[in-house]
């Protein structure tokens, strides 16, 4: 099994199969508006902008679990993208990433990839590094800015 065996729904409501990026360099986000973190946006737009010609992919998955900070519908959350970040990423359909109605992707990618102690995913910007193959590589913590990945990506995308 491998990220690839997944489907998630898009932010235009498509459902897509995460096999179409077999072959790139994937970090996976959950993501909300209203967060500490949501200035992580342009960072993540920079590391994509940057290394998508090299086969590089963000996959960004609103959730409202955390202080229901994603409070917007999808349209909602698309044009705030968009406008305060200029994000052109892959965005999906808001999800649930922990707990009994986890989307089955994070379930796979927390058991791939558990962070400390075993812990379910615990704040929004959990990012999770994948290498060409589908295989989960690493797991970072919220805190942990998309500009502190590079070199791990600029190593994934060279093998």
């Amino acid at each position: 099994m491998s990220i690839y065996s997944f489907s998630a729904t898009t932010i235009t409501g498509e459902n897509q199969p995460l096999s179409i990026y077999k072959g790139k360099v994937l970090l996976i986000v959950n993501t909300a508006s209203r967060c500490g973190f949501t200035p992580q946006y342009a960072g993540l737009q920079k590391l994509y902008e940057k290394y998508h010609h090299e086969g590089f992919e963000v996959l960004a998955f609103p959730c409202n679990q955390f202080l229901h900070q994603e409070p917007g519908t999808e349209q909602d959350i698309q044009e705030f993208c968009q406008m305060n970040y200029g994000v052109t990423f892959p965005l999906f359909a808001k999800i649930d990433v922990r707990g009994k109605n986890a989307h089955p992707l994070f379930k796979y990618l927390t058991e791939q990839a558990p962070g400390a102690f075993f812990s379910p995913i615990k704040w929004n910007f959990t990012k999770f590094l994948v290498d060409r193959k589908g295989a989960v590589i690493r797991r970072f913590a919220p805190s942990t800015p998309p500009e502190k990945l590079e070199t791990d990506i600029i190593k994934l995308l060279a093998e």
